[in-house]
């Protein structure tokens, strides 16, 4: 099964990019609270830094018992981006008031939410996975079980989600992608230069363990009976004018050959914060299907 198509896929991908860092939003750099939601920093000791983060909090959150406790969603941001990307750039805000659910951004920079292979304080998994959870559910009122957490997000973003909804499937009732990345760890300075050459720094060479236990379809290839037993529900969508469409419907086919269950939604759109806006509105409607 092919992944990409290279000689299309890496000059669009670079414009992409270019046109994404041009219009990106600058991340805050105080923790100034503003209406609707709060910036965090956490201490990490797997990055060796401060890491930024910023919490959507329920409306009755303050105001509500403090024996509620809520369920959790993380939003994972793209190539380019920042943390606060999803409250800039989009109506979560307006959203997330008809949903009682604790929404998380974390920064992600450019490092694909992966432990890199060459620098040695960019542990973007290892920090969402065992500093950031943990952060979230000790300091705010969540329900910390797999049936109430969420995680989504778009292109790196939504390669990110799926590839933590596949390897802590103990941890997610659903895991989400818009316009997803899906097959990033097929990329290599071989054949989409620059952006190759950047992904090669996080993953390593082409027959590297860390490429391997980055690649989601090489994941879903080899998956047990039993382990997609365990999986949480996937939801993906693409634009059907987003140069990464045919990527996501070459993963969907494998989903759909292995049986995994899954939602898929194919609609007109490119790779854009308009398509975003939209569809993280629709995720939000169908995790409020999933979560408990």
């Amino acid at each position: 099964m092919k992944i990409f198509k290279i000689p299309f896929f890496a000059p669009i991908l670079l414009l992409v990019l270019a046109f994404s860092q041009f219009s990106s939003v600058e991340a805050q750099k105080t923790d100034v609270n503003a209406p609707g939601f709060q910036n965090h920093k956490l201490v990490s000791k797997m990055m060796n830094r401060e890491m930024p983060y910023r919490v959507i909090l329920p409306v009755n959150y303050n105001n509500s018992n403090e024996k509620i406790s809520y369920p959790v969603i993380y939003l994972l941001h793209g190539l380019t981006g920042h943390y606060n990307n999803w409250t800039d750039r989009t109506k979560l805000l307006e959203y997330a008031k008809d949903y009682n659910y604790i929404i998380v951004t974390p920064e992600g920079d450019n490092g694909w939410y992966s432990d890199s292979a060459a620098a040695a304080n960019d542990k973007y998994e290892s920090y969402i996975v065992r500093e950031l959870i943990p952060e979230i559910d000790k300091k705010f009122r969540t329900l910390k079980t797999r049936e109430n957490r969420a995680i989504a997000g778009l292109s790196m973003g939504g390669y990110g989600s799926i590839k933590f909804g596949l390897k802590y499937p103990e941890m997610f009732s659903i895991a989400g992608s818009f316009s997803g990345a899906l097959g990033a760890a097929s990329l290599s300075a071989k054949n989409a230069g620059a952006i190759g050459k950047s992904i090669d720094a996080i993953f390593g060479a082409d027959d590297s363990e860390t490429r391997k236990s980055n690649d989601i379809f090489r994941m879903v290839r080899e998956i047990s009976p039993e382990k997609i037993k365990t999986l949480p529900f996937i939801y993906l969508d693409c634009g059907t004018e987003d140069f990464l469409f045919q990527n996501n419907r070459e993963f969907v086919a494998l989903l759909v050959e292995k049986k995994i269950p899954h939602e898929y939604r194919q609609l007109p759109g490119g790779h854009t914060w308009t398509y975003w806006n939209t569809q993280v509105l629709e995720f939000l409607r169908v995790s409020k299907k999933i979560i408990k």
